[in-house]
């Protein structure tokens, strides 16, 4: 046995024996496993081109769409609503029974979404302002600062449902469903203005987050309730794909007349449906697999700098892709993706977009945890929160 193999085993020890007992380690498991895919999907279906002297998106999507099914791996944002839901409902129920008050729960929460931001924010407007000051074609420019701070609509719509967390706590999913079918049918049926598709932007992820509270309250315990939402909200998603013309790929696809993700559609949130059921279902086998040390250990490690890593992997993609263009079009790096040889050449990648996330992850990894400066251990991310129970909530 190695010292490396040693070393990682006895930290791993020592984070499942700081875990208390009684915490749900499925819950953090499903919160890892919904950024990671988050990531690899962006890394695998997010091409940056470079012709002549600029850089533009591009999606292997758009010329072999029979690929749609791996978007149906990577798009997670469901079941991390639906963590999300559960989380925050648990922990302002647990507030509530302590006397916090509501501005200060809130100011926690909402601390531990933005204070890694303000990091992204200074480094992308220093490099805003050289490419522009240095005469860089503003089409590229546009594309790396779109892509750079994309992650942020997403912590918009999350802090947005959190600050609602106490009026939607009891809120039943069908409520917000309806809302999306609604906008939909005046959208595609009725011939509604586009910009109506944005109120599903609240809407949408609404109905997983919803669901959460439900988990919450202890409604969806039993593995009935997964099966229904895996097999409705795979039946309905297939049915509006094949019948109702809606796209077959789950994230946007440049070029593309409609996207299920941006605004999200009826389809989006069937297939969102389903995915929390799955999520759901999981849960039992799930918390018998990170009763292993390491696994727990890398599910811990995973949520410690989850924030970071979500904001942070666009802009590791975009460096390497950057650093590498005195290189040459690299296959898989800088060329079109139109064909197999382009997914095979971009696997490898991966490795090196990882590498270069772990260079951003240790620079600015300590804004955090609510953007603090001082460096948090796994351990005491652990032990931060208090025993929970199915339903008893507290955290």
């Amino acid at each position: 046995m190695t010292r490396l193999t040693v070393a990682v085993r006895d930290t791993a020890a020592r984070i499942d024996a700081a875990t208390p007992a009684h915490r749900d380690r499925a819950v953090d498991a499903l919160r890892a496993f919904a950024v990671l895919g988050v990531v690899l999907g962006h890394w695998l279906v997010t091409a940056l081109v470079a012709d002549g002297r600029s850089l533009r998106t591009a999606s292997p999507l758009q010329d072999m769409p029979w690929l749609a099914p791996v978007s149906w791996a990577f798009q997670t944002l469901a079941v991390f609503f639906l963590v999300g839901g559960h989380v925050a409902t648990r922990s302002y129920a647990s507030a509530r029974e302590r006397g916090t008050p509501y501005r200060r729960w809130l100011r926690a929460r909402l601390a531990r979404l933005f204070g890694p931001v303000v990091a992204v924010l200074t480094l992308w407007t220093v490099v805003t302002l050289a490419l522009l000051l240095s005469d860089a074609d503003y089409g590229t420019v546009r594309t790396l600062v779109k892509l750079a701070l994309s992650p942020m609509w997403f912590l918009l719509v999350f802090a947005a449902l959190t600050a609602a967390t106490p009026l939607v706590a009891r809120l039943h999913p069908l409520w917000p469903l309806a809302v999306v079918l609604h906008v939909d049918v005046l959208r595609f049926g009725l011939g509604a203005a586009d910009g109506l598709g944005w109120l599903n932007l609240a809407a949408g992820w609404l109905v997983p987050y919803t669901l959460g509270a439900a988990w919450t309250r202890g409604e969806l315990e039993g593995r009935r309730s997964g099966w229904v939402l895996l097999g409705g909200g795979t039946a309905a998603t297939a049915a509006l794909v094949a019948w109702a013309g809606y796209p077959a790929a789950m994230v946007g696809v440049p070029g593309a007349e409609v996207s299920n993700l941006n605004p999200p559609t009826l389809a989006a949130v069937t297939f969102g449906l389903a995915q929390c059921g799955l999520a759901l279902l999981l849960r039992d086998r799930l918390r018998h697999a990170m009763r292993s040390p390491v696994a727990w250990a890398a599910v811990a490690l995973v949520n410690l700098s989850a924030m970071t890593v979500f904001l942070w992997h666009q802009t590791a993609l975009m460096a390497t892709t950057a650093a590498l263009l005195p290189a040459g079009p690299l296959p898989g790096l800088h060329t079109v993706p139109d064909g197999l040889g382009w997914v095979a050449a971009r696997l490898p990648w991966l490795i090196v977009f990882v590498l270069a996330l772990a260079v951003c992850g240790a620079a600015f990894r300590t804004w955090e945890r609510g953007g603090g400066r001082r460096r948090v251990r796994p351990s005491k991310v652990v032990r931060a929160h208090h025993p929970v129970t199915e339903r008893a909530p507290h955290v």
